[in-house]
């Protein structure tokens, strides 16, 4: 069973619900995990420093933030990725990529959070980012 549910939480910017509930599913499918139970909440930067700071320490705003709330090993995956618009617009402006295809490669980054892959490390970061790519071109190429 996946569960999954999108929300727009930014004052200004809006995003396509169902296209972004579609995408998340494609990943977790993609990656055998047919148990989810999981939030996509769409906010700006404000929003996302305070739980940036609140939960990690880090007080600046990111394009992306994946809470797990399942215990490590559990058969259901349940969590909320956050991302961030206002970001996700920046973004795609430096990276030269429409704000669809940046804000869809920042839902992949978070399901593929939520699926267990990492980036703290450069190697951890590399598989992640390809593997993140790869379903960037299948799914908007």
């Amino acid at each position: 069973m996946i569960s999954l549910r999108a929300v727009n939480a930014h004052p200004r910017y809006r995003s396509n619900l169902s296209a972004t509930v579609s995408l998340a599913r494609r990943v977790f499918r993609r990656e055998h995990r047919l148990r989810i139970d999981c939030s996509i909440i769409y906010i700006y930067d404000g929003l996302m420093k305070s739980l940036n700071g609140t939960y990690l320490d880090h007080w600046h705003a990111t394009d992306v933030l994946t809470f797990p709330l399942h215990d490590k090993g559990a058969r259901m995956l349940s969590g909320e990725i956050y991302v961030n618009l206002d970001q996700a617009r920046r973004q795609a402006r430096e990276y030269g990529v429409s704000i669809r295809e940046e804000t869809a490669r920042l839902v992949i980054h978070g399901a593929l959070h939520m699926c267990g892959y990492l980036d703290a490390t450069p190697a951890q970061k590399k598989r992640m980012t390809a593997k993140q790519e790869l379903y960037v071109r299948k799914f908007l190429g």
